[in-house]
């Protein structure tokens, strides 16, 4: 749920509670259809920096074999990336 919360709600409603907040401040004329523009401006950036973010690999090298976690012997052996062969 955190995960969906950060990745998902925030970026969406961050853009929303800003415009809020501003909105709220005493003696801010304000200009709706300026206003709604930067509002989705900044909802795209947000998304896209979220995207950026998730998509950078912060792991080990993505070549080889995946060997999901099993059981054996009684123990959970975890999940790994076994070296590519050498050809």
């Amino acid at each position: 749920m955190g995960r969906v919360f950060l990745t998902i709600i925030v970026p969406l409603l961050l853009p929303t509670a800003i415009y809020a907040l501003w909105r709220g401040l005493p003696g801010k004329p304000v200009n709706l259809p300026a206003a709604w523009v930067w509002l989705a401006v900044a909802g795209l950036l947000l998304a896209s920096l979220t995207l950026v973010v998730l998509s950078v690999d912060f792991g080990g090298s993505k070549h080889g074999q995946y060997v999901p976690p099993h059981v054996s012997g009684g123990r959970v052996v975890s999940g790994r990336v076994e070296p590519a062969p050498q050809r």
